[in-house]
């Protein structure tokens, strides 16, 4: 799907049309499209926004030439390893590169790329359940509600991430999300297999939180910001994070090998890491900002809300995702198993 910001002919006139616009590779509804039109202003450039679900799909892309077509792209942690050993990011020049101060300490050297040598923390976050209790019912905070058909709400959406819903399954099992031990695996696969047969099918996290709003679900696994824009629109609904545990994750921005516009690509991470600009995006998205100086703008309600800053009690049963490097082709068969039965 191609999302088109800022139609307006861009009015510098020594401009050309190539050099005119950004393509900005990114998950759907994950930046505030003000700050988009503002950097447009600014730059007196057009950005053209293509969207993508999930990491695979992104992978895919830009593998098959999507990274001579894009000037940024948005990587969850877990991928950047993978994008870098295929040759598809190009090393940050960090001396164009003025707002990386502004990170949050917490994000200045994670394991996936320590010295930022190809990656900008975005923003970060949790996957949980959003859930619409039954009225007169208890729902145990748990993964059971999708894999233990006595605890099922009713009608269920299965988030359609491979690494995401085995990383589900292998907590409520008892095992980390990183896990390749290939009995857990296929142990993982049955149980996902048997959900599969019970849910109303796959969707990424805005479809899932969608159907949930819509009373379509009564359940879906989702990300945390999805989950607090929901619940703004529908006080009664509720976000879990499961008693086994779940992921933390963190976006990314970055520049594919061959960049187009890499200039203008730098000066748009640079105006993403203003602190005004990342907490614009911040309260647009309802995620977990990785800026520090943008946190002192937010509302401290956001600041105070569990479903967008996980309280600091639930960080021990939660885990990041690692790139699991050949082992991944055993997610992708018994992904394709679960999705064809």
């Amino acid at each position: 799907m191609l999302l088109l910001l800022g139609l307006a002919p861009c009015d510098a006139p020594r401009a050309t049309a190539a050099e005119s616009k950004l393509h900005l590779f990114i998950w759907s509804e994950y930046i505030d499209p003000a700050v988009v039109a503002d950097f447009e202003r600014l730059h007196t450039c057009r950005v053209v926004i293509d969207l993508y679900e999930d990491s695979e799909s992104m992978l895919a892309r830009l593998a098959n030439g999507g990274d001579a077509l894009y000037d940024v792209v948005v990587p969850s942690d877990n991928m950047v390893p993978v994008l870098i050993r295929r040759g598809l990011l190009a090393p940050l020049r960090k001396e164009n590169l003025t707002g990386l101060a502004h990170l949050d300490p917490r994000f200045q050297r994670p394991d996936y790329d320590p010295d930022h040598r190809y990656t900008v923390p975005y923003q970060w976050g949790t996957m949980g359940i959003l859930l619409r209790p039954t009225p007169g019912r208890t729902h145990a905070a748990s993964w059971g509600l999708f894999f233990d058909p006595e605890q099922q709400p009713g009608p269920f959406v299965l988030i359609d991430s491979p690494r995401d819903l085995f990383a589900a399954a292998f907590r409520y099992l008892g095992h980390s999300v990183n896990t390749t031990n290939l009995a857990r695996l296929r142990q993982a696969m049955d149980l996902l297999v048997g959900a599969r047969k019970r849910a109303l099918g796959f969707d990424g996290s805005v479809g899932g939180m969608n159907k949930v709003l819509s009373g379509v679900a009564r359940a879906a696994i989702v990300y945390n910001g999805e989950a607090a824009r929901a619940l703004r629109s529908d006080t009664n609904l509720v976000y879990l994070l499961p008693r086994e545990g779940s992921i933390l994750w963190v976006d990314n921005l970055a520049i594919p090998a061959r960049a187009p516009h890499r200039d203008l690509a730098e000066q748009f991470i640079n105006f993403i890491l203003e602190p005004t600009n990342a907490a614009r995006i911040a309260r647009y998205t309802r995620f977990a900002t990785c800026n520090k100086d943008a946190r002192a703008l937010l509302d401290p309600a956001d600041l105070n809300h569990p479903a967008i800053y996980p309280p600091e009690e639930s960080f021990s049963r939660l885990e990041y995702l690692r790139d699991v490097g050949p082992a991944m082709r055993w997610f992708d068969e018994a992904w394709t198993r679960i999705k064809a039965r």
